[in-house]
C-alpha cells in the first residue's frame, strides 16, 4: 500500500483529497503547513506527495526546494488557475506533475497512479549512451561524464523517451502521452518547465548547448549527432 502524503491548509480539500486516494487503496498522511508537512515527510518517508502551494508560514514552493535538497520523491502540485506562474515555477523547482483546482477524484487518482506507475516500472535492457549522456532506465540512472544527475521520475521518462529515439521530434502532447500515459492540452505547457531543469541538469558542451533540442513550432527532440 503505498503512502501519500496530503499538504493542503484547507482542511475541507485535504478530507475531500485524503476521502479519494483512500478509496483508491492508499495510505494517506495529511499536513496543514509547510513545516508540518517537511515533519510528516521525515517521520513517513510517503511514496509520493499531493501538494498545495498557498500554505501558511513555509509555502509550498519552499518545501519542494526544501524536500529535493534530499529527496526525489513524486511531488504532485495542487493549484488555483490564477497561480499559473507559481506552478511552473514549482515544475522548475522539481515538482513532477500539477492538478488545477477545482479538480475531479478520478482526475486526481489517475496522475497518482500514473506516476507511481512511472516510478515503478523497470525496462529489461534498455541502457541508452548519447555523447557523454546515459540514461539506464532499469535503474533510473542519468550519468553525464560518468557522474549521476538526480533527475525527478518525471524528468527521467521525458528524457528517457526522446533518448530512446535520437532525432525523432515529440510534439509536447506526445511527451505527455508517453510519460502519464495519456495527453492533457492544459499541461502542455509543463513540459517546458521539465525540458529546462534537464538541460539544466544534463550541462552543455561547446558547439552543442543542449542535447535536447527545440524544433520551434512543433516540440522537442534528443540531438541526433
Amino acid at each position: 500500500m503505498a503512502t501519500v502524503l496530503v499538504v493542503d491548509d484547507e482542511p475541507r480539500i485535504a478530507r475531500l483529497v485524503a476521502d479519494y486516494l483512500q478509496q483508491a487503496g492508499f495510505r494517506v498522511v495529511e499536513a496543514g503547513d509547510g513545516n508540518k508537512a517537511l515533519e510528516e515527510f521525515r517521520q513517513h518517508q510517503p511514496d509520493l506527495i499531493v501538494l498545495d502551494l498557498g500554505l501558511p508560514g513555509l509555502d509550498g514552493l519552499d518545501v519542494i526546494r526544501k524536500i529535493r535538497t534530499s529527496s526525489d520523491v513524486p511531488i504532485i502540485i495542487l493549484s488555483a488557475r490564477a497561480d499559473e506562474t507559481d506552478r511552473v515555477v514549482g515544475l522548475e523547482l522539481g515538482a513532477d506533475d500539477y492538478v488545477v483546482k477545482p479538480f475531479g477524484g478520478r482526475e486526481l487518482v489517475a496522475r497518482v497512479r500514473a506516476l507511481l506507475r512511472r516510478v515503478e516500472a523497470v525496462g529489461a535492457d534498455d541502457v541508452h549512451h548519447a555523447g557523454s549522456v546515459t540514461v539506464d532506465i532499469p535503474k533510473m540512472r542519468v550519468l553525464v561524464d560518468d557522474a549521476e544527475v538526480d533527475l525527478t521520475p518525471t524528468e527521467f521518462h521525458l528524457l528517457a523517451t526522446m533518448i530512446s529515439q535520437p532525432g525523432r521530434v515529440f510534439t509536447r502532447g506526445q511527451l505527455l502521452d508517453a510519460v502519464h500515459g495519456v495527453s492533457f492540452e492544459s499541461y502542455e505547457r509543463a513540459v517546458d518547465a521539465h525540458v529546462k531543469n534537464i538541460r539544466r541538469k544534463l550541462g552543455s558542451k561547446p558547439g552543442r548547448p543542449h542535447y535536447v533540442l527545440t524544433v520551434h513550432g512543433v516540440g522537442y527532440k534528443f540531438a541526433d549527432d
